[in-house]
């Protein structure tokens, strides 16, 4: 049986010291790019791997990382644990992927634990969750970073800037002649309300638009409640001419229904989308939308958690994501 590969003999083949190996695995220090490029070759070469137990044991803590989020079936969600996954493997770390549903006792049974089995952090998208409710993560110790439009008080926040995006796509509602927008949007019981809903209307105001309460629907972030929205909109007496959706996963079911009830998109209505899911250039009318890059969100969660688990600064950091209209043929 082939002997299993040390840290020493990793220093031994690079010239280093094993406390070098140390600090490039774990990021506790910096270290000069060559040394790194040294270590890192003789890991490849060698094919050393962390022993998780053992620093399971010296730290207290696993190796898993919880990500906690509402719809695994979102691929906006799929990419991020991809991601996440891919960011943080090489510091000896594994992501367990946990799905809500969207339902506060699954997030909170899901916080609880984490706790109670020591998971090294915890990633989260937060549906229906309050700030207080993250204080035991917080009283233990363990690093969060929170994945959200708003934020969950002191904690590490990964969170759009859209205002741009969402400018851009008004605009091209605006330059089509289009004035009565409305949008389906998630549910009003959502933690922190719904920001892109406030977003959109605040900036339709530039453009000398309303969005009037009867033209905003809400569910949840679901086909299902996409297409309820949509046959809604569709029953009002002054139909709106763009919908916009808080999700891609809705807008999919406001096409779906928009075929059914013989509406043309985007002759009749345009719709525009959010977040950019994979398959919003596969549905047809390709869905026009606002990318929110899952890729970056992922990255930047998986330095936000590096950060804390490293022991690199005390205090709360907030990222800001850009977001980047895409247009297509839905609008």
């Amino acid at each position: 049986m082939r002997e299993r590969v040390t840290m020493a003999d990793v220093a031994r083949a690079a010239g280093v010291s094993s406390a070098t190996v140390s600090y490039v695995l774990s990021g506790k220090r910096p270290v000069n790019p060559q040394t790194r490029a040294a270590v890192e070759a003789a890991i490849t070469k060698l094919g050393f791997t962390v022993n998780a137990t053992a620093r399971s044991l010296r730290t207290g803590r696993s190796s898993l990382v919880a990500l906690i989020v509402p719809d695994i079936a979102n691929p906006f969600y799929a990419q991020l644990a991809a991601t996440l996954q891919e960011d943080l493997r090489s510091l000896g770390l594994h992501v367990v992927v946990c799905n809500t549903r969207a339902r506060r006792d699954e997030e909170q049974a899901l916080l609880t634990e984490a706790v109670q089995q020591r998971f090294a952090g915890v990633v989260i998208t937060p549906f229906r969750l309050k700030p207080q409710d993250f204080q035991p993560l917080v009283e233990a110790g363990m690093p969060i970073v929170v994945s959200a439009d708003v934020s969950f008080g002191p904690l590490d926040l990964v969170t759009p800037d859209a205002r741009t995006a969402t400018r851009q796509a008004l605009e091209r509602v605006a330059t089509a002649q289009r004035r009565r927008i409305a949008m389906i949007a998630g549910p009003r019981d959502a933690t922190g309300g719904d920001p892109r809903l406030e977003l959109l209307r605040s900036l339709a105001l530039q453009f000398g638009m309303a969005l009037p309460h009867e033209l905003v629907v809400r569910g949840e972030h679901t086909r299902e409640a996409g297409a309820a929205g949509f046959a809604q909109l569709m029953s009002r007496r002054y139909r709106p001419d763009a919908v916009f959706c808080g999700n891609d996963v809705i807008a999919v079911g406001a096409l779906e229904k928009a075929h059914e009830l013989g509406v043309e998109i985007p002759g009749d209505v345009a719709l525009i989308g959010h977040d950019d899911a994979s398959f919003a250039s596969l549905v047809r009318p390709q869905l026009t939308t606002i990318r929110y890059p899952a890729l970056e969100v992922g990255r930047a969660a998986a330095r936000l958690l590096t950060e804390r688990l490293h022991g690199g600064r005390d205090v709360h950091k907030t990222v800001h994501v850009k977001a980047e209209f895409v247009a297509r043929a839905s609008a």
